[in-house]
Parts: C-alpha cells; sequence; structure tokens
C-alpha cells in the first residue's frame, strides 16, 4: 500500500486516532539520505504553497518563555497544517533536566483533524542536520576528506551523521569542544556506530583543527567568535548552526567576509549574529549575499564556483523544513502500518 491510498484509507472514517510518536519512533521512521532527499524533491515544489507566521514568543516568567511555530500548505501534495510549540525554561540545568522541550502537532488541512503528535525536539535536530547536509551537497568540494565539527552537544552528531551521508569522500571527523572530555566521548561514540570506513578523533587546539578541514560545522551558542576566517583554508566550507540572536557569532568578520555567504532562508539576515554584525560594520552587505537554500536547489544560483573558494552557509531553521519532516515521518509511519 502507498502513501496515497493510506491516507485515502485512513480519510473513509470519521474520525481518525491521533498517532503518537516519541523521540524512538521519530528517529526510527528517519533515515539521513531519505530527509535530505525528501527535503531537496518538496522545497521547490511547495515552498511558494506554505504560510508560515513569525514565531509566537510568550513570556511564562522572567526566565521561561513559550513559542509557538505554525505553518499549512494549499498543495495537494502536502495537505497539512504543523504547530511546533516549544517551552525554554533555563532554569532547568540547574534540576538536571532540559531547558528546550518541543513537540510537534500534525493536522489534516481539509478536516483540521489531528492526524499526529511527535516529538519536536527529534524534528528540530534532524531536519536542522538535514538542512546543513543538503546545502553542502552545492557547496564542499567534492573531494573534501576532513569534516571538523565544533561543539559536542545534542546537535553534533546529526550534523555528523548527515554530512556523512550527504559527502562520501569524507573520511576523517574531528570533534572540538570547550569540555574536551564531552569531545572525546563523542568522538567514541561516533566510532562505535559508525560501520564505514570514516575515522574520529577529538581536537584540543581549535586553531589547528579548522585549519585542516575542508568542512567546519559548528553548533554551539558562543558569544565569542569560535572560526577565525584567516584559518580556513583555500576551498573550505563553513556550516554555521548555532547562533540565532545578535549576540551570538560562532565565526569573525573574516569567515564571513573570505567566504561566498548562503543562508537556508532570508530570516538568516536578520536573526544571525554572525551576519547581522557583519553588515552593521560594513564587512558584506545583503547584496553579497550568494542565495537561499532554495536557489541552491532550484539551480537559480550557482553554488561553489572554484576549488579555492570559500563557502559559508549560515542556517536559523524555518516552519517550512519542520512541516516537510513531520510529513516524511507520517507518510513513513503510515506505510509501515
Amino acid at each position: 500500500m502507498d502513501v496515497e491510498e493510506s491516507i485515502r484509507e485512513n480519510s473513509n472514517t470519521d474520525v481518525r486516532n491521533p498517532i503518537f510518536l516519541d523521540r524512538g519512533d521519530v528517529a526510527a521512521l528517519l533515515s539521513f539520505p531519505s530527509l535530505i532527499n525528501h527535503l531537496q524533491f518538496s522545497l521547490p515544489l511547495v515552498s511558494t504553497s506554505i504560510q508560515s507566521p513569525l514565531r509566537q514568543n510568550f513570556p511564562i516568567n522572567p526566565c521561561s518563555s513559550l513559542l509557538l511555530m505554525p505553518s499549512w500548505s494549499t498543495s495537494p501534495s502536502l495537505p497539512f497544517i504543523g504547530v511546533k510549540i516549544v517551552t525554554s525554561f533555563p532554569q532547568n540545568s540547574a534540576r538536571n533536566l532540559p531547558g528546550i522541550n518541543a513537540s510537534y502537532v500534525l493536522f489534516d488541512s481539509s478536516t483540521g483533524q489531528t492526524l499526529s503528535m511527535m516529538d519536536g525536539t527529534e524534528i528540530t535536530l534532524w531536519r536542522t542536520a538535514c538542512v546543513s547536509a543538503l546545502a553542502a551537497k552545492y557547496l564542499v568540494r567534492q573531494d573534501a576528506e576532513v569534516l571538523v565539527m565544533i561543539g559536542a552537544g545534542s546537535l553534533a552528531s546529526y550534523l555528523i551523521s548527515a554530512h556523512l551521508a550527504a559527502i562520501p569522500s569524507l573520511k576523517k571527523v574531528v570533534v572540538w569542544n570547550r569540555t574536551a572530555k564531552k569531545a572525546q566521548d563523542l568522538a567514541k561514540e561516533m566510532e562505535e556506530g559508525e560501520s564505514g570506513s570514516v575515522s574520529f578523533q577529538h581536537g584540543e587546539c581549535l586553531d589547528e583543527v579548522v585549519a585542516m578541514a575542508d568542512v567546519v560545522s559548528c553548533a554551539t551558542r558562543s558569544e565569542i567568535p569560535l572560526v577565525r576566517g584567516k584559518l580556513l583554508k583555500a576551498g573550505a566550507h563553513l556550516d554555521l548552526v548555532g547562533s540565532f540572536n545578535h549576540s551570538m557569532r560562532e565565526c569573525d568578520d573574516e569567515a564571513i567576509g573570505r567566504g561566498r555567504v548562503f543562508v537556508d532562508n532570508e530570516a538568516a539576515l536578520v536573526e544571525s549574529g554572525e551576519l547581522v554584525g557583519a553588515f552593521d560594520r560594513g564587512v558584506i552587505s545583503r547584496g553579497d549575499i550568494g542565495g537561499t537554500l532554495l536557489d541552491l536547489i532550484k539551480g537559480d544560483k550557482v553554488g561553489r564556483s572554484s576549488s579555492d573558494e570559500v563557502t559559508v552557509f549560515k542556517s536559523v531553521g524555518s516552519a517550512v523544513v519542520d512541516i516537510l519532516t513531520a510529513q516524511l515521518v507520517y507518510e513513513t509511519r503510515l506505510i509501515e502500518v
């Protein structure tokens, strides 16, 4: 039974029981190649049909907040309404609890019925990593061998796995983190879970590992630039994931100035600390931005233009890739039932 038949069969009943998918369920229904391919195929088809209002942020108390990120589509190939619900409780670190928790709710856009409730944190981790990896397919040198992962938090393993799926030439992964033990642990964990010929190690000197990298992926909340542009070797690709406000910066102005910069969507131009700061300081202008991920996929903008060019990709996330990821999870679940 294919996806369309499954959806029609479910639609024949007046009431559909929502499918509850926890973190493990979501992970089991996704693979990095499948999600990368789904985003690459679907974004050009549905990008103009998806409505994504600005996320709403409601303060719960001086430290905590509730965020709502809705989206919906008028395309027959994406008959859904989706809402990601996120709570931010930074004080949870003192309680040994996660500071960010999220749920994703998927509705039928023709009836309004609830179709599924999913772990929103897992949705975010997968889509963030796969957006970066998809951009890398257009921006990374075909002979790239060394990936440096800066940061060893929850997103790091997803970014590593997604890049390995998108860049088959990679042979070595080096993990760096301010807390060396976390970098060591992640490198060991990845090595134990990787069945291919890729080697994993941790790096102690950040400047040294950046200088050896063909691809640098950053997933931190740093407010002090970590990647120094002068150390990026010719032909390197820099992937920036962590910053989402003006005070956060994962690289310096020289990295932005040296690179040909692409973004996941236009929101990065007003949210990213690296880019907003570079605009304000006259390092680059908005007109210097090479394009968006959608531009790359559609071929409206050329990605890497030479083997020596430094490329930069900055992502801040969007409800569009959230709903596409939720679509793949839900439809894969229907097929497997």
